[in-house]
């Protein structure tokens, strides 16, 4: 169709690319130590599903422990350690790689550079996130994700060191990576009016992962000089004269910025295929644009309303942190608006109604408006401080952002990705189990702990009364977690059997096909 003749890089890439065996004849010290792109792509992708198998391991054993009121057969101790790590793993060895190395394969294709520039800096930010994985499993924190001080400098056990330094490793990684992206997203070709929206993505989560580490860092190495004691006065531990208070400021200046590090390029997959799947450019270039620039200035100095129903934020200074709270809803409503938008442009193909990629993507932008409603609630002082603060109405938040959004959109980009990488396309029933497990699992889950929220249900907690409301809550969370393992398991599955046995692709693999009776696309706006 005429349509697919309306190729603007600048709008959304159509990405016609060549599907490829990469898998066949791929050695070991290839997928180790390669520099190519792709091998990098597809090794970040690859332990990535590791770590959401062990993250996802983790969740399990603990949800089946909350099921029910009463221990069955945890202890505090294990509880609280199995729960730091399953949130540690999930962001920083799941999520953030698994968004990254998507765009590591796409970004240099849709600027034409047909390299990773940078690739010795992605490969070193790779490693480094393997030995922090390891020094984190070895050490086995169990001072939940935050390592709020003075707690995580009282708990644990002799190792408890591994994880201070699995934190500092944790920043270097990222920061190289950020370091990638914003290199790559400079060698744009044609002026930057004429930048790809993936550009803009990669430029604005480059310069976040470089701005934000620096705190993370730093935290990481204050735990370690406390615990070690390697200073006569403390950082942040106040028998020995250290602050808490400096602990909260200094750990969310990178703490609320890193919930943008996988929102980001998650955003920025969808600009790559939702084109592609409609077979018209985005309907707006420069709203993109705008927003993420705001969300790259707005992320930063929001991190106290983390804390904002303690003393440590109080007065004029609270409330100029709400009103910036609200101020970043902007940019989100801007991209959400111009997804709709570009949906609306034009009856969508029958081709992207079965594709799973586009089936993933359209649920994404579902939970973001679904996980951006209850965000609302959060930035507001009154119901933050007196009603919601450090119930399961935050995880119902962050699950719905985290991975409603930002992990599903991965997956997207996954399936997108799959026949470029396999030169097989998956099995589509495969596809439709992990799709719709993963649709009424993250549902049920992230509603029923809005639900626990409401009722107070308080966080990190490894046993509870039987209150009305609390275990029926509890046990249909632990049903949507085992929906999602279980789609989890389909997935992989599909990836393995299908790179064998999948339908062999040769052309185009994801061509655009219209409903003959569909109108004509609409023409973009600037």
């Amino acid at each position: 169709m005429a349509n697919m003749q309306m190729d603007d890089p600048k709008m959304g890439e159509m990405a016609h690319w060549v599907p490829k065996d990469m898998l066949s004849g791929l050695t070991l010290g290839q997928i180790l130590f390669s520099n190519d792109y792709r091998h990098i792509a597809l090794k970040g992708i690859f332990t990535a599903f590791i770590m959401l198998a062990l993250g996802g391991m983790f969740a399990i054993i603990f949800r089946t422990e909350l099921a029910m009121p009463d221990v069955q057969f945890l202890g505090a101790r294990v509880y609280m350690t199995l729960m730091s790590l399953h949130g540690m793993v999930m962001v920083f060895g799941f999520l953030i790689p698994l968004v990254v190395s998507v765009c590591y394969y796409i970004l240099p294709r849709i600027l034409g550079n047909d390299r990773l520039l940078w690739s010795g800096a992605a490969q070193a930010s790779y490693w480094t996130l393997i030995v922090a994985a390891v020094l984190l499993v070895i050490g086995r924190p169990d001072f939940t994700w935050t390592a709020y001080a003075p707690m995580s400098l009282r708990t644990g056990n002799d190792l408890i060191w591994m994880g201070y330094v699995a934190i500092i490793l944790v920043a270097i990684s990222e920061f190289l990576a950020g370091a990638v992206l914003f290199r790559n997203a400079l060698s744009i070709k044609n002026g930057w009016k004429n930048t790809p929206l993936m550009a803009w993505a990669a430029g604005t989560i480059g310069l976040l992962f470089m701005a934000s580490v620096f705190p993370l860092g730093f935290v990481g190495y204050g735990l370690l000089s406390d615990w070690a004691q390697w200073r006569e006065i403390a950082f942040f531990d106040p028998s020995r004269g250290g602050s808490v208070r400096f602990f909260l400021y200094v750990f969310w200046t990178y703490g609320h910025p890193a919930v943008y590090l996988p929102f980001v390029p998650a955003i920025a997959i969808i600009y790559t295929i939702m084109p592609r799947f409609l077979g018209h450019p985005m309907w707006s270039y420069w709203s993109g644009v705008a927003a993420f620039i705001l969300l790259a200035v707005g992320a930063m100095p929001i991190g106290p309303h983390h804390f904002q129903p303690l003393h440590t934020v109080s007065g004029e200074y609270e409330r100029f942190v709400q009103i910036l709270t609200m101020l970043v809803f902007i940019p989100s409503v801007l991209h959400v608006f111009n997804w709709i938008s570009t949906l609306f442009m034009s009856p969508i193909p029958d081709s992207a109604r079965r594709a799973i990629p586009f089936k993933f993507m359209i649920f994404s932008i579902a939970f973001i408006v679904y996980g951006g409603a209850t965000a609302f609630l959060n930035g507001q002082i009154a119901p933050d401080s007196d009603f919601i603060h450090n119930t399961y109405w935050i995880p119902a938040h962050f699950h719905a952002m985290f991975f409603g959004f930002s992990g599903q959109m991965a997956f997207a980009g996954v399936y997108f990705l799959y026949p470029y990488f396999t030169g097989r396309m998956y099995n589509q029933a495969l596809g439709n189990w992990h799709f719709w497990l993963w649709q009424i699992g993250l549902f049920i889950k992230i509603t029923a702990m809005g639900i626990a929220g409401y009722l107070y249900f308080p966080r990190w907690v490894y046993d509870y009364l039987d209150i009305p409301g609390w275990a029926n809550a509890q046990m249909a969370i632990t049903i949507g977690g085992y929906m999602v393992g279980l789609g989890f398991l389909c997935f992989l599955v599909n990836v393995f059997w299908s790179a064998k046995h999948g339908k062999q692709v040769t052309g185009d693999p994801w061509p655009v096909v219209h409903d003959l009776n569909a109108a004509p696309a609409a023409q973009p706006a600037e």
